[in-house]
C-alpha cells in the first residue's frame, strides 16, 4: 500500500496511510501515516470498538488537511493492552509446536 500510495501522491492524489508497522512505511517515504502500535491487520482499531476506529479515521483527516512537511507521521494515543495485559507483544506471531 505504501508503494501505491507514492504513486497515487505522485499523480496529485493525497493519500493517507493507517499502519502498525511503522518501520516499513517510513521507509517507503509515504508522504502522510497515521501509526497506531497495535498488531498487524488492526491499523484503525480495535474489531467492534466503533469511537476508537472513529477517532483514528478522524486522525487521518485531520493529517490530510493539515500536514505541513513531506513524510509527516501522526501516533495515535490508543494503547492495544489494558496495563494488566500485555501478553499480545511476546506471542505475537509466535509459532507454537503442535503435538504429534
Amino acid at each position: 500500500m505504501s508503494l501505491v500510495s507514492r504513486h497515487l501522491e505522485s499523480n496529485g492524489i493525497p493519500t493517507v496511510v493507517f499502519g502498525s508497522a511503522r518501520d516499513i512505511v517510513e521507509q517507503c517515504g509515504v508522504a502522510r501515516f497515521v501509526f497506531s502500535d497495535f498488531p498487524l491487520g488492526n491499523p484503525t482499531g480495535k474489531p467492534w470498538d466503533t469511537e476508537m476506529q472513529k477517532t483514528i479515521l478522524e486522525i487521518g483527516f485531520d493529517l490530510l488537511e493539515n500536514a505541513r512537511y513531506p513524510r509527516t507521521t501522526v501516533q495515535t494515543p490508543f494503547v492495544w493492552e489494558t496495563a494488566d495485559d500485555v501478553s499480545w507483544r511476546r506471542s505475537y506471531m509466535e509459532i507454537k509446536k503442535q503435538s504429534d
